[in-house]
């Protein structure tokens, strides 16, 4: 499994009660995705469905009940020559009172003090980066989650350390569909 940087300690002033999810919640999230992937739903997974480009499942972490759903993009550009799993996530763990995080995986160490910038229609979002992952800010949560609802793509762009600009699309097809099936696991309104 890919590290997606960061040492997975909680970073003081990222958000809400202090800290944002960090590295390791997004590692924790990939993993969940990467174990269905290769083994199927494990015994604290639940697979909630496959809405056309948008997958939703529960897990349990720290004793506490997670709702994810994740996606891949439909094309990456950029000029490199590898790079490793990209995805889209947003995550609900009600157990800390933290609802509708959006995060991606970005498949390559951003550029340190770089944004990334998510792109749904006419709204323009920007996150900050920790290793390789993207996270929204706290106030920003819920008006990108209404956009990505409302909207059929998403275009998240960012550069690595090394310089490389990159275009990720995302189709949005499903989205609003998985998003009520976590919705509804997560008993979140």
């Amino acid at each position: 499994m890919r590290s997606f940087g960061g040492n997975g300690q909680r970073r003081a002033g990222r958000g809400r009660r202090g800290w944002r999810p960090g590295a390791a919640l997004l590692a924790a999230a990939a993993a969940a995705v990467f174990m269905h992937g290769l083994s199927g739903a494990a015994a604290a997974d639940e697979v909630l469905g496959q809405f056309r480009d948008w997958t939703a499942h529960t897990y349990m972490q720290d004793g506490a009940k997670m709702c994810s759903m994740y996606s891949r993009p439909l094309k990456d550009e950029g000029n490199y020559t590898r790079r490793g799993d990209i995805w889209g996530f947003v995550i609900h763990r009600p157990a800390d009172n933290r609802i509708g995080e959006v995060s991606f995986a970005m498949g390559y160490p951003i550029k340190p003090d770089s944004p990334v910038i998510v792109e749904i229609g006419n709204q323009r979002f920007e996150l900050f980066t920790d290793g390789e992952g993207a996270f929204a800010r706290p106030e920003d949560d819920p008006k990108l989650v209404r956009a990505m609802r409302a909207g059929l793509e998403m275009v998240v762009r960012g550069v690595s350390t090394r310089g490389t600009a990159t275009k990720d699309t995302y189709s949005l097809r499903g989205f609003t569909n998985a998003s009520n099936a976590i919705n509804r696991a997560c008993d979140v309104n």
